[in-house]
């Protein structure tokens, strides 16, 4: 049964077929960003049809940023080299991958602008970020509670040519300065030196910033993950057109269905070819003892039957480099031999939700054991026969919603209240997952 505000879920028992991925929130972010950006027109294929690119392209448009639709995933931006609006107050939603990257970029220009977003939004950290921006000459004030949005930005001064960056929050802080430091570059003429303090977190999202960079004519100079300098007459050029690859963190919920219930199922979209760190999901389901087949841009994957009874292998893993495939991992243990530990996941504490306290709270419903602290999370699963029915809450986070869709492959009845939530990056999500289930 469904309606707006819930799903009921159909017992699962097999999983089998094909699926095409929508294009990579995380990349088609940014590269509307760069795009808006660059010198030239830039035809974007394969953009992500959802919540949070609306947020972006709505934002570009406002500041001025000419955008022509060709169809449903394929648009065509003009870049400017800077926005011609100087005065606007943007809404963001809930989508850090605007957020974030247009606070930098709008506070090395010289315009006033304010930058607000949802409730939770508001409950989000900034304050390291806010803190590079003014070591390198932004003016920006908290319209709020110090340190997290909404934000005032004023015409920025003059540029500083080194700016420090802490890296054990969210790795967005530092793929936003990276992303605006060719316009800190124009500015002020100098080179510009990114200091990373402390462990840089969720590291392959830096590297998916560095190459859509350079797609971009950028080429950044690093020393490991602690400093990257950005040289003179850096500039972004379009490089006339850029397909958007298929999200890999999406792709973990169907690689989890091909692993418990039996298989193949096979993503379209990312493989072994893919700059997103998610992908590395494959080898934590290869490890709980599903087999998988890569391929340059698909993987495919063969499990076990759970409905007959049989387990995946327990795991105790750092999930520092795939935070978002990592709550698959966390709804896969349900099905384990064993207790299974997720390490090093603090950042979790910051996304859409506490998801920590989101997963220990909703796993608990359905009957396994569950302990946490401020960055682990261990998991105990329940017995076959041992279920509990539930209706799992999601607190408006699209990826709890898709993760304990796998609960519907236990022995009791699963409800996901507010389904709609995955609108923020699959609206489609539970069409496909429907598709699949045999």
């Amino acid at each position: 049964m469904t309606d707006s505000h819930f799903k009921d879920l159909p017992p699962a028992r097999r999983a089998l077929g094909t699926v095409i991925l929508p294009g990579s929130k995380s990349i088609s972010n940014r590269v509307l960003l760069l795009s808006a950006l660059a010198s030239g027109s830039t035809r974007i294929e394969g953009l992500l049809q959802s919540d949070d690119t609306s947020v972006m392209l709505a934002a570009l448009r406002q500041l001025g940023v000419r955008i022509d639709d060709f169809s449903s995933d394929s648009v065509s931006v003009q870049g400017v080299p800077c926005f011609p609006v100087t005065e606007a107050k943007l809404f963001l939603g809930n989508a850090g991958t605007a957020f974030r990257p247009l606070t930098a970029a709008l506070a090395l220009m010289a315009g006033h602008y304010t930058l607000s977003g949802v409730p939770r939004m508001h409950e989000r950290p900034i304050g390291d970020l806010v803190d590079a921006l003014l070591e390198m000459g932004a003016r920006i004030n908290y319209l709020g509670q110090d340190r997290y949005p909404p934000l005032e930005i004023s015409p920025c001064g003059p540029v500083s040519d080194r700016v420090r960056v802490r890296g054990t929050v969210s790795s967005q802080f530092l793929t936003a300065v990276l992303m605006a430091a060719p316009l800190a570059v124009a500015r002020s003429g100098r080179a510009l030196t990114i200091e990373v303090v402390g462990e840089l977190i969720s590291r392959p999202y830096i590297e998916i910033t560095l190459n859509l960079m350079a797609r971009f004519g950028v080429q950044v100079q690093r020393q490991g993950a602690q400093q990257f300098v950005v040289l003179p007459g850096s500039q972004y050029q379009s490089p006339g057109s850029i397909f958007v690859e298929g999200d890999a963190s999406s792709a973990s919920y169907f690689l989890a269905m091909g692993a418990i219930g039996g298989g193949p199922v096979r993503v379209v979209g990312v493989g072994a070819d893919s700059i997103q760190g998610d992908v590395a999901f494959a080898d934590t389901i290869s490890a709980m003892g599903a087999t998988v087949r890569r391929e340059a841009s698909s993987i495919e994957v063969t499990g076990i039957n759970v409905s007959a009874g049989q387990k995946l292998k327990a795991f105790d893993a750092d999930f520092n480099l795939i935070p978002d495939a990592a709550m698959t991992a966390a709804a896969l243990a349900l099905f384990a031999d064993g207790p299974c530990t997720l390490r090093n996941i603090g950042s979790w504490r910051v996304k859409e939700t506490d998801r920590i306290d989101a997963m220990q709270t909703e796993l608990r419903k359905l009957g396994a054991t569950v302990e946490s602290g401020a960055d682990w999370l261990r998991v105990t699963p329940v017995g076959f026969g041992q279920w509990h029915a539930a209706s799992i809450d999601t607190y408006d986070d699209h990826r709890m919603a898709m993760c304990f869709s796998l609960a519907a492959f236990g022995s009791a009845p699963v409800r996901i209240m507010d389904p709609g939530c995955v609108s923020k990056t699959f609206p489609t999500y539970f069409d496909v997952y429907g598709e699949l289930l045999k």
